[in-house]
Formats: structure tokens, C-alpha cells, sequence
């Protein structure tokens, strides 16, 4: 069985909660496991993680430990989506390497969120596709593909349909890295998948997007390696 590591934007996540979204694109999950292709998904934290974090770093609090309070907000947004798959889904939300090769042995849907401080989900659905040996990575955000600026402030901002790991590396240490602050991509999700070449692309989180960049169809933009 072919698999595919899916990274959910925190933007689904949103509260109030929309079911319905979730329910459909849940449902687009489990027609993917119906082809013979398991999907592995990560949850990023969204604006409740941010929330937490920002209130706990007013405090003081250490970006460690506000990367563990992100991690905690993914995994909550994991249950989410193990609740809305139902039997489709392995029942548990993994919180290592060791598990989630376990709980992929079963053939069922994965759905994790953060592993380990300093690594965004983003370098996590990296990792788990490291790991899993999956023939795509699809990272479904908040945005329709990676533009040459933050096309929600730059209305000249260009989408690339393909970008090289050298230019987006460069696109993406432009801003600091802080716990809350992973948008897009990140440098280490960056360097996971050049050293192990790993078929990436960026799209917009719809059910219809994620399912036409795991057949093939040209959406979003595809990261090259580089």
C-alpha cells in the first residue's frame, strides 16, 4: 500500500469548529484508503496554539516549553480528525517515531500532530514521510501555493507553480523562527526533504485540492529539489 503524508493547516481548526468541512474532507480521506493508498495525517495547532503561546511568552515563558504547549493544541486538533474518520482511523495519536510505525502496521489512517520541540508540523510531516517512505508530502495550508511575497499583505505578490528547495529556503529565512510562527515551510522541513527526496507540494486545504495533488493534477506549487 502506497502512502501519503497530508499536513493540515491549524487554519481548519478554527473555533467554532466548521464540522461539516472537517466531515467532508475526513470523507475524501477514507476514499483514499479505499484506493489503496493510506494517508498519514499531521495536524498543525492553529490559532488556539498561537493563543496559548502568545499569552504564556508575555509571561516569560521559554520558547521550549511554548513549543510543547503547541504540540499539545496539534494533538487535541488530531483527535478532532481521528473522531470525524471514525473506524477508518487508528484510535490513538502517536507521540513518536516507534508508535507511528506500529500504528501504520495496521493499515489504517494515522493522524498525529507535533513529535519534538523545535520542529514545526511542517518538519514533522516531513519526518513522518521520511519515515513512512511515502511517495508524496502535501502540505494543505491556508494559502493556494508559495507566492515571491505574503500574498495577504503584497497584492504583487507572484505564485510560483514550481520553486526549487534552494529559492524557498531562501523565501522562508527571510522572517525569525519562533514557537507559533511556522505559516508555510520551514528550514528543516526544507533540508528533510532535499536529503531524502521527497515529492512535496504546497496547496490550498480543500478536500478537492489535496485529493487532485495526490492523483496528479497540477494545483498548488510543487517544491523541486534542488
Amino acid at each position: 500500500m502506497q502512502r501519503v503524508v497530508i499536513k493540515l493547516s491549524g487554519s481548519i481548526f478554527k473555533q467554532p469548529f466548521d464540522l461539516n468541512y472537517i466531515k467532508v474532507l475526513c470523507e475524501s480521506f477514507v476514499s483514499l484508503l479505499n484506493e489503496g493508498i493510506q494517508p498519514i495525517i499531521v495536524s498543525g495547532g492553529g490559532e488556539v496554539a498561537r493563543n496559548y503561546i502568545n499569552a504564556l511568552r508575555a509571561f516569560g515563558v521559554d520558547e521550549t516549553t511554548l513549543d510543547e504547549i503547541g504540540i499539545s493544541v496539534s494533538r487535541l486538533n488530531a483527535k478532532i480528525i481521528i473522531g470525524a474518520l471514525g473506524a477508518s482511523a487508528y484510535p490513538l495519536v502517536p507521540s513518536s517515531m516507534d508508535e507511528l510505525s506500529l500504528a501504520l502496521n495496521l493499515g489504517k489512517i494515522v493522524v498525529l500532530g507535533g513529535l519534538y520541540p523545535g520542529h514545526s508540523t511542517n518538519a514533522t510531516a516531513a519526518l513522518v514521510a521520511e519515515k513512512s517512505r511515502a511517495v508524496l508530502f502535501v502540505n494543505a495550508t491556508d494559502v493556494d501555493g508559495v507566492y515571491t511575497a505574503d500574498p495577504k499583505i503584497d497584492k504583487n505578490a507572484r505564485k510560483y507553480d514550481q520553486i526549487d528547495t534552494k529559492t524557498l529556503f531562501n523565501l522562508v529565512t527571510s522572517s525569525p523562527i519562533i514557537a507559533g510562527s511556522y505559516d508555510l515551510f520551514d528550514p528543516l522541513a526544507i533540508k528533510i526533504i532535499e536529503r531524502s527526496n521527497i515529492r512535496t507540494k504546497i496547496v490550498l486545504c480543500t478536500p478537492q485540492n489535496i485529493l487532485n495533488a495526490i492523483k496528479g493534477s497540477k494545483v498548488g506549487t510543487e517544491i523541486v529539489i534542488k
